[in-house]
């Protein structure tokens, strides 16, 4: 992706982020443990409980406060487990975020792992918030 997209792409994240709180208490009052996936094409398999999401993924997770982007994912309900591959850009509650070519996210301990592509590295960026013990998700 051009750097000046990825600008406004983070642009827009921070700005769907300062309105997730609000967007967050009027979906628990409509249904809590919502997973909200918007890709280019999905198919389930209900035999292994499998949800495959690919081409311009959007996953927002509003109960965890979790929002990513990535080229594909998978939702693994049985496991309660996301994977998400391909230049994936994952932003936490308060804006934590972490980028990588795969992120294996777990939906029942909250914790992610990050790993790269080859010949590349993981980034992520943390603000430290010195009240709150849970700023940061755990990592696998």
């Amino acid at each position: 992706m051009p750097l000046c997209l990825k600008g406004i792409f983070f642009l827009r994240l921070l700005v769907l982020l300062e309105f997730l709180p609000a967007v967050a208490e009027t979906q628990k009052t409509v249904q809590s443990n919502l997973i909200t996936i918007e890709s280019d094409k999905q198919s389930a398999d209900n035999s292994t409980g499998i949800i495959t999401a690919s081409g311009n993924v959007r996953l927002v997770y509003i109960d965890q406060g979790v929002m990513a982007t990535s080229h594909q994912a998978q939702y693994f309900t049985k496991e309660g487990r996301i994977v998400l591959s391909g230049d994936v850009d994952f932003v936490y509650k308060n804006g934590n975020l972490l980028r990588a070519n795969r992120i294996t996210y777990s939906l029942i301990d909250e914790r992610a792992l990050a790993t790269p592509s080859n010949d590349e590295q993981v980034f992520s960026q943390w603000s430290f918030d010195s009240n709150s013990a849970n700023s940061i998700p755990d990592f696998l």
